[in-house]
């Protein structure tokens, strides 16, 4: 099985960086995969996205129009890549930086409230694990475990003090995400 996701925000959300996560992840499955980012010179405050494929088989190409599935982080990204879900794919959005909802009824849409929360709860730099968590429950791609592993794999040994708390926040994720 394949599934193609597309990740949409504004840089310094985290977007890069939890796809390359998803991507370990799925290479510690023994899964083939892709990570294609994209983002504009600006490193914080630009619009970055980054596309992942996971799949049994070999990947062909890792460039694509549809989606079987999205993350959205903020409302240019809803607006630009909305359409690009396939019917019945599945479009998880923040409610914090997106004031006009998705309108679309052939996909399955989720929310999630994650900045809020990661600000609630004192964990802001982990707001993008909180989405993803989100992603995991509504479409379970990869293990926990093997997020974590690929997390560990990602981040400086030096951060590694953060790894049960970016656990946490992808289990939070999972209780917060809901359908619309």
């Amino acid at each position: 099985m394949q599934h193609e996701i597309i990740i949409a925000g504004f840089g310094g959300q985290g977007v890069l960086s939890m796809g390359k996560i998803l991507a370990y992840a799925g290479l510690m499955e023994d899964k083939e995969v892709a990570w294609f980012p994209s983002y504009g010179p600006e490193q914080r405050g630009g619009t970055a996205n980054v596309t992942v494929i996971i799949s049994d088989e070999r990947i062909s190409s890792p460039i694509l129009n549809t989606f079987d599935m999205a993350i959205i982080l903020n409302q240019p990204s809803l607006e630009k890549f909305e359409k690009t879900v396939k019917p019945g794919g599945i479009l998880i959005y923040d409610s914090y930086g997106i004031p006009h909802p998705p309108t679309r009824t052939d996909i399955h849409i989720f929310e999630i409230n994650a900045m809020n929360t990661a600000n609630e709860e004192n964990i802001a730099k982990a707001f993008n694990m909180i989405v993803l968590g989100g992603l995991l429950k509504t479409a379970p791609i990869v293990s926990v475990e093997s997020v974590m592993l690929g997390l560990k794999k990602s981040l400086p040994e030096r951060h590694h003090k953060f790894l049960p708390m970016n656990e946490r926040a992808i289990l939070r994720g999972m209780e917060l995400v809901r359908a619309v």
